[in-house]
């Protein structure tokens, strides 16, 4: 995906995802499996291939048991 489609907030908000799966000890695969969706999905959003909308990001950010309203505030709060 070109750069310029990816903001430096976005990236964050994906590396986040990315680390807090890894923190809690699931694989593309067991995350997946909570979302009811394959493992491409996760793969694909997590090396910038797909966006997520905020509806995905919501069941994401769920299914990680993280607050979505902090994760947003926080990203608010970022530079480029």
């Amino acid at each position: 995906m070109p750069e310029s489609t990816q903001s430096y907030r976005y990236r964050a908000l994906v590396k986040m995802l990315k680390e807090r799966r890894k923190a809690v000890g699931l694989s593309q695969s067991a995350l997946a499996e909570r979302l009811g969706r394959v493992q491409t999905f996760v793969s694909k959003y997590e090396r910038g291939e797909r966006r997520l909308d905020v509806v995905e990001f919501l069941d994401v950010a769920n299914a990680l048991s993280l607050d979505a309203c902090r994760v947003i505030r926080r990203l608010g709060t970022s530079d480029e």
